[in-house]
């Protein structure tokens, strides 16, 4: 479903702000002259949020939430109760653990939220609320006031995670604080201030790399409650200001503060400058702005639609895509790929600023998002934050005029090429892609998470079927129980590599006297260590409908590149990758993909997997194939073949894999058991056992098999395999240059050109690089793209009898030119987005 609210860039944003009354004081330049925010009512708001109102809270559907509140609680009260010398509760030894510290202020958050709930057993238990300000008052003498002792660990507990509860239990308990210890709030927000270091002056800094995207508005939100508090219209309407830049569409051409984390026109999300993050930040960033919506509900004077209608936007082509029968992807998730907590539960999560954000969006949108709230499967809304949201959540469920409806149409296929992903989804499945380049990294490391993430961006791909439960076949135990070089889709050199913690000792790379001052939270280990770009320029492709194209250049990481360039202390660990030119065809049954020019590199073996997939050790598992000469393939023959089929006869489910070039194929079964604190250093210890299909193809050091063409077949009968020997694919090209498939049945060629200068593809001739798609019928239609983002114009020319134009997007022209038909894009500037024209 498209939406039609129209992107915003970060200008018509910073304009809109005087016109809309729910930021009618947000621009800096009109602070003076705004109109004051009613600070009792964005209290009361918040209060409302997090504890919940007398009417809400006495519906049924809240009780578990209220139930659960009070039981945190209570626990919390125990802990203080036996809390030994020199701690606030028992077992967190507070001085140099900043987890611990924050986890101390989260207890006292937990106790006062449970002080503040309408019908609850301590709602306005003077006692109780004492022994948390006390607790307040203790903390801050002995382990925050003094900023020459604070600030070790990770600078996100300081900056935010800490400031988050503080400022949230300083409003819950406001009255009570007034009464006890009337400087304290005060005292408390001039220590939050001198801890926002990566700031100006105690304040929010735009220009800062760590104040951006979901970072960005959880301080801001912070600061919105602490200006409330002490009556300071300054601070609410600065932050409200800063806050609302993150609702800009971020234009690479015109970059605001140097800033590319947040949403992009194709619905893509980045944070850390350079990751895809929707499943994580992004989903944090979605929550954080909803609860600003929430809280700034008649406070300042509106409602606040025109943001949460940017807001229904990043829901409908940004997360939409990315969810499948309730499950989050990974590809969108980095280092959190890696935690215990699932696609699920993520997803809980969206769904619940879902349901918030419905009554804030007018029109269309609103009726929009209650039924993708009702197509959604049903959440366990004790995970929920307010009790407000169950109750909007319950309400929109039971509502029998909403009918359950998909933000998604059935069949879809959208290239986020500004974060270098690709989804395709068809009823029955969904498959998702992940790429790199110069622009979008390799992958996520980072604190210990993530441990063996190498080839995650290199193409990896995972597909999704329907009727599964996901977090037995994907989630944290797939990265456990399989290999991190046999990940689904990548080609990865025959050699084992060491984890940072391996390699260092430490969770990063120490070396602060070297002139790249690598220290935890440096740049240089963002750019080398975290996160690192990969090297090559062509990542991208093209959409035609609900059919797509994508294609990758497999290159080094930006480390590797640094070591060989002297760049690189000689202590730091850097891995040679193998090389690949890749392309993925995605149509209705079939995802194609085609590699060439693979090679292992400095004399080293490579390995392509083709799939692979986990199940439990009790499923029934089943592995049939045929070669290519006839005959029935099993595991261990070592001749080529045509198909394989992999099924889970426990939970009735198959992929077909039909093999379009001739290749020995290494198949079968193996039974892996691991702890999952192999991919995360704080994962729990827990021992995983699961059942690992892998089919691979080897790349020989010494040459051989440089080029390979295979189609994966979601719920693939044996009868359908066998049908591609005759079937509607043929491979046009597939090498370092050209790389092209026709779909017969479907009329679609289909192209990516990475090499320069005109290259055929049939009856195609493209001006590389580009991606390209055709589709030939009663009309014929033409999609283009930049995968490189580089050129100014990209051109095909469909040679045979002239065509006229019929449609075209802005910037295609169409002309005859001897032979055939030019259709020339523009795309300087386009951000490898797809034009299409419709000929005839």
């Amino acid at each position: 479903m498209e939406s039609a609210v129209p992107h915003l860039s970060r200008r018509q944003i910073l304009s809109l702000l005087p016109a809309t009354a729910l930021l009618a004081m947000a621009a800096p330049m009109r602070a003076a002259a705004a109109a004051p925010a009613d600070h009792a009512r964005l209290l009361a708001n918040t209060v409302a949020t997090f504890a919940g109102t007398a009417e809400v809270n006495a519906r049924p559907e809240v009780a578990g939430k209220l139930a659960a509140m009070l039981d945190t609680a209570r626990q919390r009260l125990a802990a203080m109760d036996q809390a030994g010398d020199g701690e606030l509760f028992a077992g967190l030894t507070l001085g140099t653990d900043d987890a611990k510290l924050r986890s101390a202020y989260q207890y006292l958050y937990e106790i006062a939220l449970a002080t503040r709930a309408p019908g609850g057993e301590l709602d306005g238990d003077a006692a109780v609320q004492r022994r948390v300000v006390d607790g307040l008052q203790w903390l801050h003498e002995h382990h925050f006031g003094d900023q020459s002792k604070g600030y070790y660990g990770n600078w996100h507990s300081w900056e935010i995670g800490i400031p988050t509860h503080v400022s949230r239990t300083l409003v819950l308990l406001d009255e009570r604080i007034r009464e006890l210890r009337p400087d304290l709030t005060a005292t408390y927000i001039a220590s939050m201030d001198a801890y926002l270091r990566n700031g100006k002056d105690g304040d929010v800094d735009l220009d800062s790399r760590f104040h951006t995207g979901a970072n960005l508005a959880d301080i801001t939100g912070n600061r919105i409650l602490q200006g409330a508090l002490t009556a300071d219209d300054a601070r609410v309407s600065k932050a409200i200001s800063d806050q609302a830049t993150v609702f800009a569409t971020i234009d690479p051409y015109d970059l605001q503060h140097g800033v590319t984390d947040g949403y992009y026109h194709d619905g893509s999300f980045i944070q850390h400058h350079s990751v895809a993050y929707t499943g994580s930040y992004g989903r944090a960033l979605l929550t954080r702005v909803v609860q600003t919506l929430k809280t700034l509900e008649g406070a300042t004077g509106g409602g606040g639609s025109d943001l949460a209608g940017v807001v229904y936007r990043w829901i409908a082509d940004g997360f939409a895509p990315l969810i499948f029968e309730g499950w989050m992807m990974e590809i969108v998730k980095g280092r959190a790929v890696s935690r215990t907590n699932t696609g699920y539960s993520d997803v809980r999560v969206i769904t619940e600023a879902i349901a918030d954000l419905a009554g804030h969006v007018e029109g269309d949108g609103s009726q929009a998002l209650k039924q993708y709230v009702k197509f959604l499967p049903e959440a366990d809304t004790g995970t929920f934050v307010s009790p407000v949201s169950i109750a909007r959540y319950a309400a929109i469920r039971a509502d029998s005029a909403i009918p359950a409806a998909d933000l998604n149409p059935p069949e879809r296929s959208v290239a986020f090429n500004s974060m270098d992903r690709t989804v395709h989804r068809r009823p029955g499945y969904a498959f998702a892609l992940a790429r790199s380049s110069d622009r979008i990294s390799k992958y996520e490391y980072m604190n210990g998470e993530n441990l063996m993430p190498w080839f995650q961006g290199d193409g990896a791909y995972y597909l999704y079927l329907s009727g599964e439960d996901q977090r037995e076949v994907f989630g944290v135990d797939y990265y456990t129980a399989v290999s991190p070089y046999r990940l689904a889709g990548i080609t990865a050199p025959e050699e084992e590599r060491r984890t940072v913690p391996e390699s260092y000792g430490r969770f990063w790379y120490e070396n602060p006297d070297h002139p790249l001052n690598f220290t935890s939270s440096s740049e240089s280990q963002n750019t080398y260590v975290y996160f690192p770009l990969a090297g090559n320029a062509f990542s991208g492709g093209a959409t035609l409908g609900a059919y797509g194209v994508a294609g990758m250049v497999q290159s080094d990481d930006a480390a590797y590149t640094a070591k060989q360039q002297g760049i690189l202390p000689d202590d730091f660990v850097v891995y040679r990758n193998a090389r690949a030119t890749k392309s993925w065809f995605m149509f209705d049954d079939e995802i194609v993909v085609l590699a060439a020019d693979v090679s292992g590199q400095g004399r080293r073996a490579a390995v392509t997997t083709v799939d692979s997939r986990i199940a439990a050790p009790g499923d029934t598992i089943v592995l049939t194939g045929e070669g290519w000469r006839g005959g029935s393939w099993r595991a261990g023959d070592t001749s080529p073949p045509r198909w394989l089929r992999y099924a889970n006869d426990t939970r009735r489910t198959a992929i077909g894999y039909a093999f379009l070039t001739r290749q020995p194929v290494a198949a079968g079964l193996e039974t892996v058991t691991r702890s999952r604190r192999v991919v995360r250093a704080s994962n729990p210890d827990t021992s995983v056992t699961k059942n690992v299909f892998t089919a691979s193809i080897a790349h020989p050091a010494a040459g051989g098999v440089p080029a390979v063409a295979y189609a994966l077949v979601p719920n693939a009968t044996e009868a359908r395999l066998r049908g591609y020997a005759d079937g509607p694919l043929t491979v046009l090209a597939n090498d370092r240059h050209v790389q092209a498939i026709r779909h017969r049945a479907l009329g679609i060629v289909a192209a990516n050109v990475f090499a320069g200068g005109p290259r055929h593809a049939e009856r195609l001739l493209v001006d590389g690089p580009a991606s390209v798609i055709v589709r030939s019928g009663e009309r014929t239609v033409v999609a283009l793209s930049d995968p490189t983002m580089k050129r100014d114009h990209v051109t095909v020319v469909l040679r045979g009898r002239p065509l006229r134009l019929d449609t075209a997007d802005e910037g295609v022209t169409v002309r005859r030119v001897p032979g055939g038909t030019q259709v020339r894009a523009t795309t300087r500037r386009a951000h490898g987005r797809t034009f299409t024209a419709t000929l005839r």
